[in-house]
């Protein structure tokens, strides 16, 4: 069983037990968060769509840790003018744990 979950602006396939680092989510690290934005199931009955989302539908989650990603550079080089920027970013996030679906 596995489910199509939007959060962050980002869609994201998780079933139970996977862990998946996403966009920070309020809340303290231990506890539980409800994802209510499903955007399909795929179960033993076979696969449910929403229109965009599915009524009822949710995923319980718990938060494992907060962080941040690797650095990613960014580079920017104009030719013959010698202009160069060079710069960094790390994305925040928030890893969580599937623990249950319900459709």
């Amino acid at each position: 069983m596995y489910a199509i979950i939007k959060t962050g602006g980002k869609q994201y396939t998780v079933a139970v037990g996977d862990k998946v680092k996403v966009e920070t989510l309020p809340g303290e690290v231990g506890s539980q968060i409800k994802l209510d934005q499903v955007l399909a199931v795929k179960d033993d009955s076979g696969l449910k769509v929403g229109n965009p989302t599915i009524a009822g539908a949710s995923v319980t989650a718990t938060i494992v840790s907060e962080g941040r990603h690797d650095k990613v550079r960014i580079f920017k080089f104009r030719r013959r003018k010698h202009s160069m920027k060079s710069a960094g970013h790390r994305q925040n996030y928030t890893e969580l744990k599937i623990d249950a679906i319900s459709a």
